[in-house]
């Protein structure tokens, strides 16, 4: 019997195999390709026709493709015969080659015919005038990456000179070319070592395969070269080669690599003058990834140390942080990548010259920290230097397990002072913080950087000493009228990760006072930003205000606070503003807002002008007329979430709420709101038959129900009007709106016919509502393309009647629906026989016949 792999191999070729009509089209397609006369195709066509082939010999690799199609072979051929094939053309024609040469069957069928030669060697394209346009030499590149996948192959590449045309094409003045040719030379290396290679290497080059030496001869050349270019290359392929992990012998063959090259590396570092130092960061860190490195002790840990104290901050930073996320590498390492990170942040300490809790965040610096000073001192690279530091630290401070402490505190009263500094709120003595203090004024990147990380540090404890100052920034942001909508918005942000960290300090140390005082003056400033003649501002007043309610509605005092103060009719007033998006974000904080208003029973506001009739009459309103579709999606978004959180009140009023949203939206022109319709109903379908029958989560009984609940079940759904809604969406033209729709009728048909008790066809059939449903599966086939669809039982289909419901549950086959209706919408046009039609009608060989490629 064969194995699972074996099958699965014979499935796919069957799937992929070529169909006898896409056989009697591909000799059209293959002269129409060869011949000069007919306009160039279009690029997709032809990149969706080589996706063809790949697929086609991808798990075929003999040669029949070629021998039962010579079309193939001649089109090689004819093309070569041209005098001056297009570019695009001879594009195609080198990569279809490479893809059809891939298995050694093939290859030696191709080379027989001498056509590979002619196409990749010598005499091919790259020794003519098509070798000047770009497109043609990242063809050659790609069609010999798809053919290098055998030994015979790769051997005929470095006995033809292929590898001189790749070594040269590493430095195309084409970024597109020069990138296939590394990851070229990164595939040939590695191949050729997985497969030549049956013993463990030394850094005696005749142990090594003869193409790895050809590879591996010219990395040392180039390094050793005096060209910058050539030096630039060789460290990006090397950062190629150690970034990506091949097979078992991976490590052992980067050890030996590593030790050849790496007195060269090392000189790079203490040559200040190298243009290659940008470079050095990226090619260690890809090493220190490498499992041959995993050691704690070794030359090239010391290696990484002197990269850290030679390389400026900006090209040693990337690599400290990369350190840092590595789960092996030596503590000392990470301490002192840790400090590269960290001088930044402790010049701004040191610079800012006044009375400090903490003198610095470092004791001594790993490189000189003049360097740091002067970069901080330049106005065009301060604000880049601590941009990329705070995106650094805020991507640690994001990491589950850090292995190496941070000292955040000192890290806060840094990030303090750089927002004082961006404001203009500290002016400094010194010399020094003068000068950045001037270079950070307004700085708006530096300072949604520093307004990022601070959010990251709200969930350590150990900065509560400085909760007092930090509030006192935020809020001269949130008051200031020169913060920006932008900066405003990251402002709210980390005000809402510190208030719900103050509250949970305040519950914990009896600290309710200076919440209180806090919360007041918060909210205060929110009622200003809420008026603001600033869409921009209002709406992203109302985002805070949304995430407070989220993180916060549990708290009495934050309730008391929040009831207390005009935030609530501010809100409720910007449900009439006149930006839509203001309008959205409107609705989903009074849909947070509400249940903790005027929903709760011992609402402090019940009876005012902000009750429950109030807001559900104005969210409805919305819903019916707003001329956006924002809103009227927000407000579908908030009725769900009501209906989970059990807002609604008892099943009869739930029932009447659902029906009157149904209504509104099975006629919305969004199809995201229909959408949220549909969810809507199924939080409403779970709901009543958790509460009418056995909750599917409840322990089952062993008892056959009765009948009783699944009648009032299809009385309730049947009053709620859900199922002319779900029928009628089956068909509607935006395909996730019926999905949705067949996923929420295969769920009940689930619940009112186990599999072993799925209704009887014949007794439909013979039914009084037979025919109605009869009518209503011939419909549902045509899907979209049924227009008008009647839900009023003038066709003989009740949907409100729970006996028809019943059967029509039973008898339409929704299975079939659902597996239709998943089906890709191109799944027929982007076949391969539609595509060979589209080629062929493009060139007029078919008449009448619309392409369809697009």
């Amino acid at each position: 019997m064969c194995d699972p792999q074996s099958r699965f191999v014979a499935r796919a070729r069957r799937r992929f195999a070529m169909t006898r009509e896409c056989a009697v089209l591909l000799p059209g397609v293959c002269a129409a390709l060869a011949d000069p006369r007919q306009p160039g195709l279009d690029d997709t066509c032809l990149e969706k026709l080589l996706d063809w082939f790949r697929s086609l010999t991808w798990f075929d690799p003999t040669v029949e493709l070629v021998q039962d199609n010579p079309c193939l072979t001649e089109l090689l051929s004819s093309v070569l015969a041209l005098a001056d094939p297009s570019p695009g053309i001879l594009s195609f024609t080198l990569q279809l080659a490479g893809i059809l040469a891939s298995s050694e069957s093939r290859f030696q069928h191709l080379q027989q015919e001498k056509l590979l030669g002619r196409l990749f060697g010598s005499e091919g394209p790259r020794g003519g005038a098509a070798w000047e346009d770009a497109s043609v030499r990242s063809a050659w590149l790609k069609g010999v990456h798809s053919m290098l996948h055998h030994l015979p192959a790769l051997h005929c590449l470095c006995s033809t000179g292929g590898m001189d045309v790749i070594f040269t094409l590493q430095g195309d003045p084409s970024l597109f070319v020069a990138s296939a040719a590394s990851q070229l030379l990164v595939h040939m290396l590695t191949f050729s070592l997985e497969s030549e290679t049956s013993k463990a290497l030394s850094t005696k080059d005749c142990d090594w395969p003869g193409c790895a030496q050809m590879i591996v001869k010219h990395i040392k050349e180039s390094l050793q070269s005096s060209s910058a270019s050539h030096i630039e290359q060789s460290l990006k392929l090397l950062s190629s080669l150690f970034g990506s992990g091949f097979g078992s012998c991976y490590a052992a063959w980067t050890e030996v690599l590593w030790l050849d090259i790496a007195k060269q590396i090392e000189s790079f570092l203490l040559e200040e003058t190298v243009q290659a130092q940008p470079l050095l960061a990226n090619l260690l860190l890809n090493v220190a990834r490498s499992p041959a490195f995993c050691g704690t002790e070794g030359s090239f840990w010391a290696l990484v140390t002197s990269a850290l104290e030679h390389l400026t901050p900006v090209q040693a930073g990337p690599l400290a942080v990369g350190l840092l996320k590595l789960c092996k590498c030596p503590q000392d390492v990470r301490i002192q990548a840790l400090t590269v990170l960290l001088q930044p942040m402790d010049c701004i300490l040191r610079a800012a010259s006044q009375p400090l809790e903490c003198a610095g965040l470092l004791d001594e610096s790993v490189s000189d920290p003049a360097t740091v000073e002067s970069l901080l001192s330049s106005k065009t690279s301060c604000a880049g230097l601590l941009c990329q530091t705070l995106t650094h630290l805020e991507k640690l401070l994001s990491l589950k397990h850090l292995r190496v402490d941070l000292p955040c505190v000192s890290l806060l009263h840094s990030l303090i002072t750089i927002l004082q500094f961006c404001n203009g709120f500290l002016s400094p003595t010194s010399p020094l913080g003068s000068t950045i203090s001037r270079n950070l004024i307004n700085c708006f990147r530096v300072q949604k950087s520093a307004l990022d990380v601070l959010a990251a540090l709200s969930e350590k404890k150990e900065c509560d000493t400085l909760i007092g100052n930090l509030f006192d920034v935020l809020l001269a942001y949130l008051q200031s009228p020169n913060t920006s909508p932008t900066v405003l918005k990251k402002t709210f942000q980390a005000t809402s990760k510190w208030l719900v960290h103050l509250q949970e300090l305040s519950s914990s140390n009896s600290q309710w006072p200076q919440t209180e005082k806090i919360l007041e003056d918060v909210l205060v400033v929110l009622q200003k930003r809420l008026c603001s003649p600033c869409w921009e501002v209002r709406d992203s007043s109302l985002e805070f205000l949304t995430s407070m309610v989220k993180c916060l509605r549990d708290q009495k005092e934050f309730r008391q606070c929040l009831l207390s103060s005009e935030v609530l009719r501010l809100t409720e007033n910007l449900l009439e503003d006149p930006e839509s998006y203001v309008r959205a974000s409107a609705v989903t904080a009074v849909g947070h807002l509400a249940p903790i208003a005027c929903f709760a029973p011992d609402s402090p506001v019940t009876g005012s002008q902000y009750n429950k009739e109030s807001i559900v009459a104005k969210l409805q309103e919305i819903l019916s007329t707003d001329s956006e579709g924002f809103p009227r999606r927000a407000v579908i978004s908030i009725f769900t979430k009501w209906l989970r959180e059990g807002c609604t009140g008892q099943l009869e009023d739930t029932e009447h709420f659902v029906s009157r949203v149904i209504q509104t939206v099975e006629h919305d022109l969004d199809w995201e709101v229909r959408l949220g319709g549909l969810e809507l109903v199924e939080v409403f379908c779970s709901q009543t038959i958790c509460q009418l029958s056995q909750c599917p989560y409840a322990p089952v009984s062993c008892a056959v129900p009765s009948p009783t609940p699944q009648n009032e079940l299809l009385q309730v759904f049947c009053r709620a009007k859900l199922f002319g809604f779900l029928f009628g969406s089956l068909c509607d033209c935006d395909k996730p709106v019926g999905q949705r729709a067949c996923d929420v009728l295969v769920g009940l048909r689930g619940h009112f016919y186990p599999m072993s008790t799925l209704e009887n066809p014949q007794e439909i059939e013979d039914s009084p509502a037979g025919r109605g449903i009869a009518w209503l599966q011939r419909t549902l086939r045509q899907g979209s393309l049924a227009q008008n669809f009647p839900v009023d039982g003038d066709v003989g289909v009740d949907f409100q009647d729970p006996e028809s419901m019943m059967l029509a549950l039973g008898a339409i086959d929704l299975l079939e629906l659902h597996d239709e209706l998943n089906k890709s919408s191109d799944h027929v046009e982007e076949s391969p026989q539609s595509l060979l039609q589209d080629i062929l009608a493009a060139v007029g060989t078919i008449e009448d016949n619309e392409v369809d490629c697009y």
